[in-house]
């Protein structure tokens, strides 16, 4: 059976999609550490970033280079953040995290949450600046 993000990708789950290729899906974390924080995820299920093929390794990266500069663009930060932590779920993910402080990343605090409409509001703005 296929896993949690794989299933996303395929539409079996639902998700707030940001960008999707042929290889590629992104989408708004549920439980974001800030506004904005969105997943990068090959399609293809691959337990570990760096069991990758060397150029679908290349491509993610450029594909989320374009999600986090469509982020930028919709939410105010001072930058994006990466993290590639990939323990949570077994399958390889980037996060994108819009960043004012360093705390905005740290993954020990709570996760926030954000009214249904407000998200889909600022996926649709995140995904029309892809």
């Amino acid at each position: 059976m296929a896993g949690i993000f794989a299933r996303i990708a395929s539409g079996e789950i639902p998700s707030l999609k940001i960008a999707e290729d042929e290889r590629f899906f992104a989408f708004l974390d549920i439980n974001p550490l800030a506004k904005g924080h969105t997943l990068v995820i090959p399609k293809m299920e691959v337990d570990y970033l760096f069991d990758m093929d060397e150029e679908m390794y290349m491509d993610l990266w450029l594909f989320a280079m374009k999600v986090a500069k469509a982020i930028k663009k919709v939410v105010p930060c001072i930058k994006v953040g990466v993290a590639v932590v990939g323990l949570e779920v077994p399958h390889a993910h980037i996060h994108l995290v819009p960043l004012n402080t360093m705390d905005d990343i740290n993954f020990s605090r709570p996760k926030l949450s954000f009214p249904a409409e407000e998200m889909k509001l600022l996926a649709h703005q995140i995904a029309s600046a892809f």
